[in-house]
């Protein structure tokens, strides 16, 4: 027989046993696979977001105007298209206005008819918003008329309409002769969305590998007393091992069939389900043909190669079965090639992220963060030998608990290191996160402390018209009005807002401010002649006093003149526009917010409406913390259904020293004090290596974008205390099996 056809004839051997190993055999085969299962469903659902995610941005530039640097002329084939986005609570709704020019003007996606003057288009997720909220429903004066079609939405849970207007103008609006972004200059990714996905992905998968590695040596025990029966009839110790090896993949193929109902069912939840940016329709949620293929071919030699190398530590004879683990010396040296690895990768970032680099980055930072997280893994069975060698003392579930991890730690380590490694990463996502936050609530920290809006109108409406619908408007005030242009003159972009010195204070700090006095924010002091927006020139005062800018005011980072109304004289700046600022009561609520949008949008659907205190920003950060927390609590889960598979395995294979220790006098109780102990003291090593790993990883990324390094003590003491939570959580469910396990009939042998 070849070695071909030997090999094929000894892992089909073992897929019999496994399958005709009655109920012993079928429960491993079942744990198996359903631990195969569940990583292959995350594997496929990861390789599903390039597809989803490029099927996503598509639409968004289909629908995208194709604008250009000289506006099309006028003719039947153009429209006017006015920006209308929107807010609702924090998130936030695609809009346009649209006025066609023409008998034939182009379409956007999934319009078959565009919306006449007080009509609107809206997409399905955003007329069941406006149903179940009266509120938002009275934002935009037009009527609902028809919805838009999937091909012009990012997504099923896309928030979008189309406004039809006959009031705008080529000021308010931008002229268009077809829809599809084309020849968009890419500026380049910005340090934050390179980091985010690569750290993402390694932190999600890392702990997946590791616990289908762990999957994949359910009920190993109980298999090698099965192996040595086969020494008895002429089985050598490779062919045991090939049968071994056998039966392992027959679990990961039907782990491999299984995941992937898993992953079609993930699929349909999330096309159902999902909001956001990760909101995609059915059609979308194909996985990368190279990456399924991946996944197919991977897990099963994955699942081969664990069993082989688990093997190589156990002698299988005819008379039973020998474990070589408690006379290995577990050596430190290599142990620290990776760590020192990754801290090589990313020990560059601390000075700022390449972002020109692009995919280079990407891999760089991917890289390094893998290569620090498998180090832990690596580091954490050495640091738990280390630790336990030189225990000793205690009670009778203490000293019973220590000596079972002298002897074998590598189970209960195997066990945490998932964790572990799922926990560090996380801690390091978090302090990322708390990073970005603490950078803006510091920037925030010279604003003016404002709150309200700052409207800025595109229509010819009468400031009267304005400022009586905004006073009206429930939850309000103070309205404020602001003159604002801009200018230019010898290279300078000069922004010219005048207004009494309480409106004035949304853009600069004006302690002292009087009437009749100019402020420069970065501006020249002297007077000077600047060329005005519509044409005209203008001779600016000279400045009175520089100041500085507070951080959240509308224009911060450009050089601003502040002139009060006495400055003038009586004589206003030709072409000047109005815009608002807004003060809510105090208390005023979320309904406040809502009725000044609404205003707004009745007023003027284009009208830029910018709210204090970074809101975009801040709803950004919720997303993102919301979703490492589903992420969090989805490894957590996947790691405790795990470890409480493990440990009830633990308890059923040592059934018989368990009994004849109770049989001897030891009570239950104090037996299931040392299965606790034996959780307790590796998952302790184990957060305290995530802690520090988790910790000094959070520090190098803080520094990559450029954010303060701080360290992130709740998010480090959730996580932490929730992974021993988990940990302990699962091992005391599986003791209630210890009083069966211990029954005077376990102690009888064969």
């Amino acid at each position: 027989m070849t070695a071909v056809k030997r090999w094929v004839f000894e892992l089909a051997l073992g897929a019999r046993m496994s399958l005709a190993g009655g109920r012993a055999g079928w429960t491993r085969l079942a744990l198996i696979a359903a631990g195969v299962g569940i990583g292959v469903a995350v594997l496929l659902s990861v390789a599903t977001l390039p597809t989803a995610l490029a099927a996503s941005s598509s639409r968004t530039e289909a629908r995208t105007e194709q604008i250009s640097a000289d506006d099309p002329p006028k003719s039947d084939e153009t429209i006017l298209v006015g920006l209308a986005s929107s807010q609702f609570g924090d998130v936030a709704i695609h809009g346009r206005s649209l006025q066609p020019e023409g008998s034939r003007p182009p379409m956007p996606p999934g319009v078959t008819t565009l919306p006449g003057p007080g009509e609107m288009l809206v997409s399905p997720a955003l007329a069941d918003l406006m149903r179940e909220n009266p509120l938002l429903a009275q934002r935009w004066d037009a009527r609902v008329v028809g919805t838009i079609g999937a091909q012009g939405l990012s997504g099923p849970a896309d928030l979008a309409f189309y406004l039809g207007s006959d009031t705008l103008t080529e000021e308010s609006a931008f002229r268009v002769d077809a829809f599809g972004a084309t020849g968009v200059p890419d500026e380049g990714p910005d340090p934050i969305s390179l980091l985010f996905p690569a750290v993402g992905m390694v932190v999600l998968l890392l702990p997946v590998m590791v616990f289908m590695a762990s999957a994949v040596r359910f009920g190993g025990e109980a298999r090698d007393r099965r192996l040595a029966a086969l020494r008895l009839v002429g089985a050598d110790a490779a062919m045991t091992r090939r049968i071994a090896a056998g039966e392992t993949l027959t679990g990961a193929l039907l782990g491999l069939f299984a995941g992937a109902l898993l992953a079609v069912g993930i699929g349909l939840l999330t096309s159902r389900y999902a909001t956001g940016k990760l909101s995609f329709y059915l059609s979308d949620l194909r996985p990368v043909p190279a990456l399924a293929v991946l996944v197919i071919v991977a897990v099963p030699a994955t699942a081969v190669l664990v069993t082989l190398s688990a093997m190589r530590k156990i002698v299988v004879e005819p008379l039973g079965v020998v474990r070589l683990s408690g006379t290995v010396r577990r050596r430190l040296w290599w142990r620290l090639i990776l760590p020192i690895l990754g801290i090589g990768l990313l020990a560059p970032l601390a000075s700022g992220i390449d972002v020109e680099s692009g995919g280079a980055a990407e891999i760089q930072v991917a890289g390094g963060v893998a290569a620090l997280l498998i180090g832990l893994a690596l580091l954490l069975p050495w640091l738990v030998d280390a630790v336990v060698n030189r225990l000793g003392g205690g009670g009778v579930s203490w000293e019973l608990a220590v000596r079972r991890l002298q002897l074998d730690s590598g189970t209960a380590v195997r066990a945490v290191s998932g964790i572990a490694v799922s926990v560090a990463g996380v801690i390091a996502i978090h302090g990322l996160v708390s990073g970005i936050e603490n950078q803006v609530k510091a920037a925030d920290n010279g604003g003016s402390g404002w709150t309200g809006f700052q409207i800025a109108p595109q229509n010819d409406l009468p400031e009267q018209t304005w400022t009586a619908a905004l006073r009206d408007t429930p939850g309000v005030q103070e309205v404020l009005t602001i003159r604002s242009h801009a200018a230019e003159g010898d290279g300078t972009l000069l922004s010219i807002k005048v207004g009494d010195c309480t409106a004035l204070a949304r853009y600069a700090d004006m302690t002292g401010c009087t009437d009749g006095e100019v402020y420069g924010v970065d501006a020249p002091a002297a007077a000077g002649t600047y060329t005005l927006r519509d044409g005209p020139t203008w001779t600016a005062p000279a400045v009175t006093r520089q100041v500085r800018a507070t951080t959240n005011s509308p224009g911060y980072g450009q050089p601003m003149l502040l002139i009060t109304p006495a400055a003038l004289n009586g004589t206003p700046i030709p072409g000047t526009t109005d815009e608002f600022a807004v003060t809510l009561v105090s208390g005023g609520g979320a309904d406040a917010v809502e009725q000044v949008r609404n205003t707004t949008a009745r007023l003027d659907p284009q009208a830029f409406l910018l709210e204090p205190g970074n809101s975009a920003f801040a709803a950004a950060m919720r997303d993102i913390r919301e979703g490492l927390l589903a992420g969090t609590v989805a490894l957590l889960l996947l790691i405790g259904a795990s470890m409480l598979v493990n440990v009830a395995e633990q308890l059923r294979e040592r059934r018989k020293v368990l009994a004849v220790l109770v049989a001897f006098g030891i009570r239950r109780r104090t037996l299931a004090g040392s299965v606790l102990w034996q959780a307790a003291l590796p998952v302790l090593l184990g957060m305290a290596l995530a802690i520090g790993f988790g910790s000094g990883l959070a520090a190098v990324l803080m520094s990559a974008v450029n954010a303060p390094v701080s360290i992130d003590w709740i998010g480090i003491g959730t996580t932490s205390g929730a992974a021993v939570l988990v940990v302990l959580g699962t091992t005391a469910a599986a003791l209630p099996t210890l009083g069966r396990l211990t029954r005077p009939g376990n102690l009888r042998d064969e």
